[in-house]
């Protein structure tokens, strides 16, 4: 016959952080979580906590100065932001290959700080839309 015992308030957060520790291993050893792990380290601590609050990380072109809005996501996930700070121009460029959506998303990153007008040369342009950039795609 098995028995059970009752466990403690000090082993039920033990257990808890114990398997979060496991969850959290377990997904940083898949591509997504490494490609997600090396965007962390390549953003600035202003964008990681932005990524993390809000869904996005924003960036500024090297040649025009504007204001880029990096969105989760692997394709028309980027858009130009205005001074009222609200997405003006939706664009949808990314790397030529199947990559997880950190690298993705770090590419657009160094690709709009480094090569601007290139990438405005090949994105494709949309209407962004309230529902399109929703916040509710958050990454950590």
């Amino acid at each position: 016959m098995l028995a059970f015992r009752s466990l403690g308030m000090g082993s039920r957060s033990r257990m808890r952080a114990t398997r979060a520790l496991f969850i959290k291993h377990g997904a940083e050893s898949t591509p997504e979580g490494r490609s997600l792990r090396r965007l962390r380290e390549w953003l600035s601590q202003a964008q990681r906590e932005q990524l993390a609050r809000k869904g996005y990380f924003e960036v500024i072109g090297n040649e025009s100065g504007s204001q880029y809005r990096v969105y989760a996501g692997t394709s028309g996930n980027v858009c130009v932001v205005d001074e009222r700070d609200h997405p003006q121009e939706g664009l949808c460029f990314m790397p030529v290959g199947s990559l997880p959506i950190g690298d993705v998303m770090l590419a657009q990153k160094i690709a709009l700080e480094t090569c601007e007008a290139h990438v405005r040369a090949v994105a494709k342009g949309f209407t962004p839309s309230r529902f399109h950039f929703r916040q509710a795609r958050l990454l950590g």
